[in-house]
């Protein structure tokens, strides 16, 4: 228990430096001072400065997915699938716009040209094991009948991009400083209208 929470420690402390001053910036001494641990014991758990950082932004994003499983287990057993769907979709575009994504985002677009593998890293942890997901969802729902999906990683794929493009957009570029709460919903009832119209029966 006390090395899960020295490793909690830790994780808070590298996405605050991470954040602050970029891959290459952070400095692992200052990371270990605000974890209140010994760089032995930022070693101990993590080997060097990319390892610390996978793991850093797979635990955002894992919490970020985890703020949405409730809807998506609910939504392959829904007898209300266009419901359902706003439901997720509602939430799902809240979770991905978190301020920390965002800026764990920005920065890892910003350092992919040296770090290719950082980028590599981000796209496992977030767009492709959340399609692979919701591609599983998408499956129950064929089977169930109430969809019309040969490919559901495909399908997971379009109603991913077809709820975040805007708003995740506008975020990346500053476009305006918070979204309303009205826009997102809209924009979350607009994508779920789309793709019934391609994959709904």
């Amino acid at each position: 228990m006390r090395k899960d929470r020295k490793r909690t420690a830790i994780l808070d402390a590298a996405l605050a430096e991470f954040l602050q001053h970029g891959y290459v910036g952070a400095g692992m001494d200052r990371i270990a001072a605000g974890a209140g641990a010994s760089k032995v014991t930022v070693y101990a758990h993590f080997p060097d400065k990319q390892a610390l950082f996978e793991a850093t932004l797979t635990r955002a994003v894992t919490e970020a997915e985890e703020s949405g499983a409730d809807q998506l287990e609910a939504l392959a057993e829904t007898g209300d699938l266009a419901t359902g769907l706003r439901s997720f979709a509602a939430e799902h575009i809240r979770a991905v716009l978190r301020p920390p994504l965002i800026a764990l985002r920005r920065m890892i677009i910003g350092e992919a040209g040296r770090f290719p593998e950082l980028a590599r890293a981000w796209h496992r942890a977030a767009p492709e094991r959340g399609h692979a997901t919701l591609a599983r969802i998408i499956t129950r729902l064929t089977d169930r009948g109430l969809v019309h999906a040969p490919d559901p990683l495909l399908a997971a794929q379009h109603l991913n991009y077809l709820i975040l493009s805007i708003p995740l957009n506008e975020a990346m570029f500053a476009v305006r400083e918070a979204h309303d709460e009205a826009d997102l919903d809209r924009w979350a009832a607009e994508a779920v209208r789309v793709w019934l119209a391609a994959y709904g029966r």
